[in-house]
């Protein structure tokens, strides 16, 4: 994720508190003094971040831990209350029929963005269609299309139309029975007259119910100039910010925003077209400081689960039943590759996220990526009853496996290896009753104590 250096030194700095029960000035101090030396680093304005530390300073000295708090979790708490503020909250984007208009400058990711919020759209249960009015930009039509087909939504333009006024009333007629049409506009270098007056001519057709800018990142600062400027030109409901995935100035995008009249709706993470999240500040600020985020894990479980099962005609339940098999661990692999990177992953598990990743190697997620596509390749290389019955897979039949999916008979032992204990773990959860289920993910969600780690359902502090 785009902030892990933020992340990554406000950890370090909180782990030094780790058993005191009290904070001295000094303790004070140096935590504020890290917090400034890590936002600046992102690149968030000076004066938010003197009146972030300012406020940290003096809640952390003012306030008294609760009983039973150590400092570390007091202060965490007060850090993660004042960062959520900061971010400011998420647009308002309710799911039903609307229309929705981007803006934006040329590069910002407007057209790849149309494409994931139309997938995640269609993820909710509505049905999204697209419609391209970009007739400056060479390539734009043949760009959303194809990124349409790849999300499988609805997609109307013309190549051959040079009036992008018409190209949106004409789409409207082609797509009546979507529930939300995403208008995707033309943008340039800058904000010049011309754009203004084309965005105003297509506002006045497709009336959108919200106009949301598209932004790069790596605008930082900037963020605030351009979402003031674009909202004086025709008016800006939300922000959707881009490409969070590369670098290292999204913590001044992220800020800034919020210093205008706007709103962050949608983060892209990513440049396929499920890498997309709706803005959630108390999970994003939970996921920076190493806490989890349940609520977005759970909706990427549901997916990634529902969409293995359309594929392999494949019911999770079955785990619960009978012998775990080299079939139902492919399966979950798949289920595992739909849920996104797996670095993004672990950071929406309390207690995986932050400091322990924070400990791995830099590629050790890209190693772990690699080898379930090794894991993959292995086993279509097996006979159904090798899939169906793994312990019987022998050294001639690692041999032959090896030769026909051009692997090293070492990582076909790893596989089986993986398998075996993946086996155990599922009798464990096959011997489970409701009760043992709800406890384990109370321990999971912070309810057995730990302070500060679980998210529940009202964030990782309750109310």
């Amino acid at each position: 994720m785009v902030l892990d250096d933020l992340g990554s030194s406000l950890r370090g700095t909180l782990d030094k508190l780790q058993g005191k029960t009290t904070l001295s000035e000094e303790d004070v101090e140096e935590i504020v003094k890290e917090i400034q030396r890590s936002l600046l680093s992102a690149d968030v304005d000076v004066d938010l971040v003197m009146d972030l530390s300012d406020s940290i300073r003096q809640r952390a000295l003012r306030e008294e831990p609760p009983s039973g708090t150590t400092a570390k979790d007091h202060v965490l708490k007060i850090v993660y209350e004042e960062m959520v503020d900061l971010v400011g909250e998420s647009t308002d984007l309710p799911l039903e029929d609307q229309t929705i208009m981007l803006a934006g400058l040329q590069g910002s990711g407007k057209t790849t963005s149309a494409a994931k919020m139309a997938w995640w759209f269609s993820k909710k249960g509505l049905r999204p269609a697209v419609i391209q009015t970009d007739t400056f930009r060479p390539g734009a039509y043949d760009q959303a299309k194809e990124m349409c087909q790849r999300a499988e939504v609805d997609f109307y333009g013309d190549p051959d139309e040079e009036n992008p006024v018409e190209i949106a009333r004409r789409g409207f007629e082609e797509t009546p029975d979507a529930d939300v049409h995403i208008v995707d506009t033309a943008g340039r270098h800058a904000l010049e007259e011309d754009l203004i007056d084309e965005l105003e001519d297509i506002e006045s057709v497709v009336e959108p119910d919200r106009n949301l800018l598209v932004l790069d990142a790596a605008i930082g600062q900037g963020a605030k100039d351009q979402a003031d400027r674009f909202h004086d030109a025709v008016g800006i409901d939300g922000v959707v910010i881009t490409k969070l995935d590369g670098t290292a100035k999204g913590g001044g995008a992220l800020a800034a925003v919020d210093q205008t009249d706007s709103s962050i709706a949608f983060l892209g993470t990513g440049e396929e077209v499920q890498d997309i999240e709706r803005f959630e500040p108390s999970g994003f600020i939970s996921r920076l400081l190493g806490m989890g985020d349940l609520k977005q894990l759970s909706e990427r479980v549901e997916r990634a689960m529902a969409e293995t099962q359309e594929e392999e005609d494949w019911d999770p339940e079955d785990l619960m039943q009978g012998e775990f098999t080299l079939k139902d661990m492919r399966n979950q692999m798949n289920a595992m590759n739909k849920m996104g990177p797996l670095d993004q992953v672990l950071d929406m598990i309390p207690g995986l996220g932050g400091g322990i990743k924070d400990q791995l190697p830099d590629d050790a997620m890209d190693m772990t990526q690699e080898r379930l596509v090794d894991f993959e390749v292995i086993m279509d290389s097996m006979t159904e009853e090798e899939l169906e019955n793994p312990r019987s897979i022998g050294q001639s039949q690692i041999e032959r496996i090896a030769r026909g999916s051009g692997k090293e008979e070492e990582t076909i032992r790893e596989l089986l290896e993986q398998h075996k204990m993946m086996s155990r773990m599922m009798k464990q959860f096959q011997g489970m009753g409701d009760g043992d289920m709800q406890r384990m993910m109370k321990q999971m969600q912070g309810g057995g104590g730990g302070g500060g780690g679980g998210m529940g359902g009202l964030g990782p502090f309750g109310d």
